[in-house]
């Protein structure tokens, strides 16, 4: 369906969006999708060893590196037209800054690059993932250790805001990309940069049910609402930084979030999860259970990470 529906067959990328019957409906190239993309046809190819479907992946590495990267001020610009013009307007959607570079975009290229070097050892990608890697370093990671989350071209941070589910979920993808690559003396040193970032969502970000806040600024918690997808990358997250560090307080504190989940969120009789609760546990009705900007992604990657991590 993919293949046939979303890759554009004249200009080459993946549209944003098509309707029901298959017929695009939104042909702008947002660098977000085609990230995303790769990683769908990676985990194809692992799956079925289609050759197919890796060089789906590679043709999509390469137009992102073609037309969306800096070659002045370095990372990826967010989006274009059809024919791979920087649009205008940016944005993912509209609660979203209209910035020229964002986090989100450049953690899911970072996680697109780690699941597609696995599989195709090129050195060109080892060097942009490489680079990827410290560019959350040095552009993306606060002095406080949390992940910004807009910047102009020229990595001037737009926005204060913080994202418990964002710093949490790019700790253990900004790991598990220095594992990728092999390099000891990164590993270590992102192994720690990692580890700093889940101490301060550990410290500030988790509230007394063990649920995982969604959103603070400089002054404290702004939205204590407890989203599907932050309780998702917290569980994979706690975990990933009780293996790195033997801390026993991350495994408990994932027991506590999972429990929360399973009280909370998980829809046991309609099934999946709900899109949110409010800190008094009242279900957020209104939001989809599935759609444009929900489905079993995260909730279901968690589950799928949690069961080789935890044998």
């Amino acid at each position: 369906y993919i293949t046939r529906h979303f890759i554009d067959p004249q200009f080459r990328g993946v549209y944003w969006m098509v309707n029901f019957e298959g017929n695009p409906v939104a042909t702008k190239k947002q660098v977000y999708a085609q990230a995303f993309a790769i990683y769908a046809f990676v985990e194809y190819f692992k799956a079925k060893g289609k050759k197919e479907s890796l060089e789906h992946a590679i043709d999509l590495f390469h137009l992102i590196e073609k037309h969306s990267f800096d070659q002045q001020e370095n990372g990826y610009l967010e989006a274009f037209d059809r024919e791979w013009n920087l649009l205008e307007d940016l944005r993912l959607s509209d609660k979203d800054a209209n910035e020229k570079k964002t986090m989100n975009t450049h953690l899911h290229v970072l996680e697109a690059y780690t699941s597609l070097y696995r599989v195709w050892k090129d050195a060109f990608l080892s060097k942009q993932l490489r680079n990827l890697i410290l560019l959350f370093r040095d552009k993306i990671i606060s002095e406080t250790k949390h992940l910004n989350l807009f910047f102009d071209e020229h990595w001037n941070v737009k926005s204060h805001e913080i994202s418990y589910g964002h710093d949490i979920e790019g700790s253990w993808l900004l790991f598990e990309a220095a594992e990728a690559l092999g390099d000891e003396s990164l590993i270590q040193e992102i192994k720690q940069l990692c580890l700093a970032v889940v101490a301060e969502t550990f410290q500030h970000g988790f509230d007394e049910d063990g649920a995982l806040m969604n959103e603070a600024n400089t002054e404290g918690v702004i939205d204590s609402d407890k989203h599907w997808w932050p309780q998702a990358e917290a569980l994979v997250g706690l975990v990933n930084a009780w293996q790195l560090s033997a801390d026993d307080k991350y495994l408990e504190a994932a027991i506590r979030n999972w429990r929360f989940i399973q009280a909370r969120l998980i829809d046991k009789e309609h099934g999946e999860w709900h899109w949110r609760v409010d800190r008094s546990g009242v279900v957020n009705r209104d939001e989809d259970k599935s759609g444009p900007w929900k489905c079993p992604y995260h909730n279901g990657r968690a589950m799928l990470e949690l069961m080789t991590r935890l044998p």
